[in-house]
Formats: C-alpha cells, structure tokens, sequence
C-alpha cells in the first residue's frame, strides 16, 4: 500500500467523540424543527457523520431525541441546582442558564407538544425539586400555605415568563427586534432584577 493510499483513507473516528457529535447536531436540530420535523439527514450532515452511524448509537428518531432530552436534563441539574430549597437562587441560575443555552428552552417546549408521557429522568429530577422546596417548607424558609410542587411549577414560569412573552410586549418594552443590542441587553438585566423580586415576594414565608 502506497503512503499516498494510507494518507486518503479516513483515520477511524473514536465511538464516544463521534456520538457527542450526534447528539449536539441532533440538540440543534431538534430545537430548530421539533422531533416530527427533525431530519436524520440533516443531523448526520451537521455532524459530519455517516447516517449509519445514528441508528446504530441511538436506534430510531424517537430514541434520539429521548437521549437529546436526557442530556438537557443532566445539562440543567448540573447547571441550575435547588441549594436548600433557595427559589431565587434557583430562579436566577435558571434564567441566566436559558438565556445562554436557547436550545434548552426550545427542546423543553417541544417535549411538552410532541410526547405524551415523562421519562424517568424527568421525573427524578422534578421529584428532586419538589421534595427540596417541601423541606425548605418545613424548616420556614418558604411559604407553606401553597403546596410544594405548585410552588416550584410557579417560579419555574416566572423564570421563563420574559424569555417566552409575546413579540409585541417585547418590542414595546423596548426589548423587540428594532432594539440595539445595548438597550436590549439593559432590558434584560432589568426584567432579572424584576423576576428576582417577584420570585422573593412570591417564595418567602408569611407571617
């Protein structure tokens, strides 16, 4: 074999570098169309990948997109921890989170519109929260006349409630397309400040 022949041959991709290839392509993909619009197609190209090679790693469409969740769901324990039950630091870490990771937000929406039931992650990691926000409860540094899990599902949305609010209340907020990136970024910072103030006046206990 000539050194020409070896130089053209494509050196063999290592298994695990080549599925997180995959699974970022397909995070990209799937927060772009959905998993009823998603392409394998389209997510091989985007990682470089041969098409096999999906199917082999992840099984079918729904099968990678169920590990697309997963990893998400890993991504924002990690990211967005519950520390003793403190909803506000909970709150800011996960704006601040969705704010840097868009795809997050876009693959959460598309897994409540395109599949029924929750995952066993899913429910581990929620059932995390709610019993954290239960002890905080219990221990008075939160309000126990709202159950936990009612709580918890309240700040999640105020969380998400500037990052999701109509076009128009952007954009007469100051925030829309015709902002500059400098007002917008103000803007941005200002409505933190205002859900962290929400979310203490919300969460705190009553006397």
């Amino acid at each position: 074999m000539s050194e020409s022949t070896a130089e053209r041959r494509p050196r063999p991709r290592n298994a695990q570098a080549t599925k997180a290839l995959l699974l970022r392509a397909a995070t990209a993909e799937f927060a772009e169309h959905g998993m009823a619009g998603a392409r394998i197609d389209r997510i091989a190209e985007r990682a470089g990948a041969n098409k096999r090679l999906l199917y082999v790693y992840f099984g079918d469409k729904s099968a990678l997109f169920d590990a697309v969740v997963r990893d998400q769901i890993t991504a924002v324990m990690e990211a967005v921890p519950l520390p003793g039950g403190d909803l506000c630091a909970f709150a800011a870490a996960r704006y601040d989170y969705v704010l840097a990771n868009p795809e997050a937000g876009r693959i959460a929406a598309w897994r409540t519109f395109e599949q029924a039931g929750p995952t066993a992650e899913e429910l581990e990691s929620f059932q995390e929260r709610v019993d954290a926000v239960a002890r905080a409860q219990r221990e008075g540094r939160l309000r126990d006349d709202i159950p936990a899990a009612d709580l918890f599902a309240i700040v999640l949305r105020v969380t998400e409630s500037w990052l999701s609010a109509p076009p128009a209340l952007r954009e007469v907020s100051g925030d829309g397309p015709s902002a500059s990136a400098e007002a917008a970024a103000e803007r941005l910072r200002e409505h933190r400040a205002a859900m962290l103030a929400a979310v203490r006046s919300l969460a705190e206990p009553r006397s």
